[in-house]
């Protein structure tokens, strides 16, 4: 570039005369020497993504310039004038120091390996098909890593919250290992705001009942005694609380009554009432559906008021609540109706089916509409009984036990029907007799499917059960039950062995339902029948994938200390002769991937356990 060229002095003239011409400052920067561009930002950025090539720049280059430096010079210039034309903000005050978190540091060894974990938890799957799945394993350390009251690494916070947004699945867990330190971090980028909205935490909102502790002490002094709606007890709801209860948004509600509830039960239900009549019919349903876990009598007084509500899913909702709840007025009525419906006469269940559905059954929740293949009666009946309180029946049927009822015959094809109400009261009331006697012994033939449609009435059978006029013993496998529902009601050692003897007598093929409402680690019983049905379907010479969802529950349910008795089963073995070519290499990759998954497991409990625990742990068995 050329330096200015300023007019000579004497040119500016002197004494008096026309007015001097002012100074000319001209620098000569000709056209053929710059970049000129108008195009925007976005338009410079999209040329530069889709690359040159692909599009033509929006730019002017210099002669002998190539497109390419023509755009990065075009969007310096761009970057340099948006620059200049901002104008400089007030500094903004600078955050709080974050709070100390005073649970114990992750062991040296534990730290490192959930730096791999978050590394590798987007891996793409590639590689060896026998190496483990770091992304199914995380789950697992961080529960782990919780039992032991660990804090997270301050440094792994951020990725450790990006893991939690990426997957719902790991934010219960996620966000308690991170504590207050990672609720403090998510107020500074709003892509963490789930953590605020979750409450920092999703083991029953924990964290923020903890959160909310000292502000409900300070506000106990100016409490106001709120007199909710719909016949919920008068309860002195703090301000703060109630505050945060009208302000915030859904999924914010919906965490806060959560964590009310688990602290104060009467406390969640009052902050509900107050605002029930304003709310919308899905935000009802919501939080109705909240009240279950922490369900007591108290509440009864509340759902009675919500039988009457505009929504139907609400009313529904709120009868199967009250039916969860015995000695509800809502079971007793349900009671009287199952009792006019069903009588014993000669060791002979006959049933009767109500014969209309009145205005008082539709409001306990009875749905008068049955679904398409279901007669209106049969609907209204299983409704009926299911609602009932299970140890009416005992009473009814000359006390006998629940094992006595369910072995007696049915008369009229009404056998289904009646044990699939009861199969349904069973899960909903949490009966360990009843979901025992209804589950019988695990040799026999496996129910079919839950979902399978009833069959149509029969003229003869009119609105009668879906079951009518086809003989109880034609009916070897019923569909109305649910083992796996049944199953959950069960202590987990006797879920575990029944579902090891199902195993036993049917192989794996009905077993997936079961083996996930199975308590994990999976106990030695049913550990060693899942690892020995996969045996015997490898010796028949199937290919492993056709059991890659057993497979992968063993990989995360077994018990790690079992790697080695698994060893033997990693070698290929002899394909017979009608097997599937090559499934003997599948199986030996997928039993490697098995043992090195269980292995992995191990070291990863060796690496959070304190040395007392780890001293006091038994030896694994061979």
């Amino acid at each position: 570039m050329r330096p200015p060229r300023l007019r000579p002095p004497h040119h500016l003239g002197s004494g008096p005369g026309p007015a001097p011409e002012p100074v000319r400052r001209r620098i000569d920067t000709p056209r053929r020497h710059a970049v000129s561009t108008t195009a925007s930002w976005d338009d410079l950025v999209a040329a530069a993504l889709l690359g040159t090539e692909r599009r033509t720049p929006p730019v002017t280059p210099r002669p002998g310039q190539d497109p390419p430096a023509a755009l990065l010079d075009a969007a310096a210039l761009s970057t340099l004038r948006r620059r200049a034309g901002l104008r400089p903000a007030a500094a903004r005050p600078a955050p709080s120091p974050a709070p100390e978190d005073p649970r114990p540091p992750l062991p040296p060894a534990a730290r490192s390996r959930l730096a791999m974990l978050l590394a590798g938890r987007s891996a793409p799957g590639g590689g060896r098909r026998s190496a483990p799945d770091l992304a199914e394993l995380l789950p697992q350390w961080l529960t782990m890593a919780n039992q032991y009251g660990y804090q997270a690494p301050a440094a792994l916070l951020p990725a450790l919250l990006d893991a939690a947004r990426a997957r719902t699945d790991l934010r219960p867990e996620a966000l308690a290992l991170g504590g207050p330190r990672a609720l403090w971090l998510a107020r500074l980028n709003p892509e963490w705001k789930f953590a605020l909205r979750t409450g920092g935490a999703g083991r029953p909102g924990e964290a923020l009942a903890e959160a909310l502790a000292g502000a409900e002490a300070e506000a106990s002094a100016d409490a106001e005694a709120e007199a909710p709606a719909d016949g919920a007890a008068a309860v002195a709801v703090p301000a703060g609380v109630r505050r945060q209860w009208e302000e915030g948004l859904f999924a914010e509600r919906v965490s806060l009554l959560a964590a009310v509830r688990h602290r104060d039960p009467e406390v969640g239900l009052a902050l509900l009432g107050s605002t029930w009549a304003t709310e919308r019919a899905e935000d009802r349903l919501m939080f109705l559906d909240s009240l279950r876990d922490e369900l007591s009598p108290s509440d009864e007084p509340f759902l009675e008021q919500a039988l009457a509500d505009r929504s139907r899913n609400v009313r529904a909702t709120a009868a199967e609540l009250l039916s969860a709840l015995p000695g509800s007025a809502l079971a007793s009525r349900m009671a009287e109706r199952s009792r006019a419906c069903v009588s014993l006469d000669s060791g002979v269940i006959t049933v009767e089916a109500p014969a209309e559905c009145d205005s008082g059954m539709q409001r306990d929740g009875v749905v008068a509409k049955p679904p398409s293949g279901r007669g209106e009666r049969a609907w209204w009946f299983g409704q009926l009984v299911e609602a009932t309180p299970l140890e009416c029946w005992s009473g009814w049927f000359g006390g006998r036990g629940a094992a006595e009822i369910v072995a007696l015959p049915v008369a009229d094809g009404w056998q289904a029907d009646l044990q699939a109400a009861w199969c349904r009261a069973a899960v909903r009331q949490r009966n360990v007799e009843w979901s025992r006697a209804l589950l019988g012994e695990p040799v026999a033939p496996p129910a079919a499917p839950p979902t399978a449609p009833a069959a149509p009435p029969t003229a003869s059978t009119g609105t009668g059960g879906a079951g009518a006029g086809v003989p109880a013993a034609a009916q070897a496998a019923p569909s109305w039950r649910d083992p796996a529902k049944l199953l959950s009601a069960l202590p987990p050692d006797e879920r575990a062995q029944w579902v090891a003897d199902f195993i036993a007598a049917h192989g794996l093929s009905d077993a997936f339902r079961l083996l996930g409402v199975c308590a994990v680690p999976w106990a030695e019983p049913l550990g060693r029948a899942v690892v020995d049905a996969l045996d015997i379907a490898r010796d028949a010479g199937s290919y492993p994938w056709s059991f890659s969802g057993v497979m992968g529950l063993a990989e995360r349910c077994l018990d790690p200390d079992q790697a080695d008795r698994l060893e033997v089963l990693t070698a290929i073995s002899d394909e017979p002769e009608d097997g599937s070519p090559g499934a003997g290499s599948y199986w030996s990759e997928a039993f490697q991937r098995l043992v090195g998954t269980l292995r992995l497991r191990a070291a990863m409990r060796r690496e959070l356990e304190p040395p007392d625990a780890a001293a006091a742990r038994p030896a694994p068995t061979s």
